[in-house]
């Protein structure tokens, strides 16, 4: 089993910034890819960031320039880290890991609230 711990949210006013930690234990030699995920009220989960083991990224076109994945293998954690933040970014969320040959994991979320 892999369990994910997520910290680092709260609420900050538009233009500022945060950084969201996700903590990964238990089997995690299993650990393969891993992201950020936000699920805003009435919204279906969409994707924020990606990283590879070997630290490859992707982010979506709308935190692109705003936000930073990074990931330190030695410590089993990934970090999103967030600025310029706007109400829009207002959501839970998600850190999520894909394992290999078991089924993708995720943390408990956190609470981003980005205040105008």
């Amino acid at each position: 089993q892999v369990q994910l711990v997520e910290s680092g949210g709260g609420l900050v006013q538009a233009g500022g910034s945060l950084r969201l930690s996700c903590a990964a234990s238990g089997s995690i030699f299993r650990i393969g890819d891993m992201g950020w995920y936000r699920q805003a009220p009435g919204n279906q989960r969409e994707l924020v960031a990606t990283i590879t083991k070997g630290g490859s990224t992707t982010y979506a076109d709308s935190v692109k320039g705003r936000f930073t994945i990074s990931r330190d293998n030695a410590k089993n954690t990934v970090y999103l880290q967030m600025n310029s933040l706007k109400p829009e970014d207002t959501a839970v969320y998600y850190c999520n890991a894909e394992l290999i040959l078991a089924p993708p994991r995720w943390g408990q979320g956190t609470q981003v609230t980005v205040s105008s």
